[in-house]
């Protein structure tokens, strides 16, 4: 559609931007253009580059924007509450093909594709969260299961939980994933207990622990690679 010269210049520019994606992708933007290209879709009127700006100063990163909780979100001035649930989706929707990416694996015991969707789905949470990646005999996702949720540095992961869970699902394996919502995914004490608690159990049932992922907003800890786990 060609915009007449008396349209507001706002429509023109969302016009160009919206080109400029389908010509040249999300690398020729900066990270506010990102936000900006985002918001055209939430409010339908007036230049949203302001306010895409001031929400990147408010939050840090546009990360830290999708992170950021509904309410947070709907209480900046030109946030509503269509658009604060268009930026919620967009972070969940992410997280959901990662999931589906992951478990379409052929085999898995720590991927990239894995990774990715743990650090997606948990490294923004403000809140702690234990979760166990189920597998098969030949290494492939069977589930992905959030098994505690809890406030900040208080999750509390009981094995039998786990375990039971892992035979009604026939598990041959599992993969420990929790995040540190400070950002720092040294494990503690309480950590390396509970993982040599579920390790020494588990093994009783003939049911492998590859791994144990610690996932923060920025990086991740593998106690098998650091050589927590034998």
């Amino acid at each position: 559609m060609t915009l007449s010269s008396d349209e507001p210049h706002y429509k023109k520019h969302r016009q160009r931007q919206k080109k400029r994606y389908v010509e040249a992708g999300l690398d020729a933007f900066h990270e506010y253009e990102v936000l900006e290209l985002l918001l055209f879709y939430g409010v339908p009127q007036g230049d949203v580059k302001p306010l895409a700006k001031e929400l990147l100063a408010e939050f840090g990163s546009f990360r830290a924007v999708l992170d950021a909780d509904i309410a947070d979100l709907e209480a900046r001035k030109g946030i509503g509450s269509h658009t604060a649930i268009l930026l919620k989706l967009v972070k969940d929707m992410a997280s959901l093909y990662l999931r589906q990416k992951a478990v379409e694996k052929p085999q898995v015991t720590c991927t990239a594709e894995l990774l990715d969707y743990c650090r997606t789905s948990m490294g923004g949470l403000k809140d702690e969260r234990f979760s166990v990646v189920y597998l098969d005999a030949r290494n492939r996702i069977i589930d992905i299961e959030t098994i505690q949720e809890g406030i900040v540095n208080q999750a509390v992961v009981y094995p039998r939980k786990v375990l039971e869970n892992a035979l009604k699902r026939k598990a041959s394996a599992l993969i420990l994933v929790h995040n540190h919502p400070s950002g720092y995914v040294k494990p503690s004490d309480a950590d390396i207990r509970l993982t040599r608690t579920l390790q020494e159990t588990a093994r009783a049932l003939d049911i492998l622990i590859h791994d144990h992922l610690i996932v923060g907003e920025n990086r991740f800890f593998s106690f098998r690679e650091e050589g927590i786990m034998a």
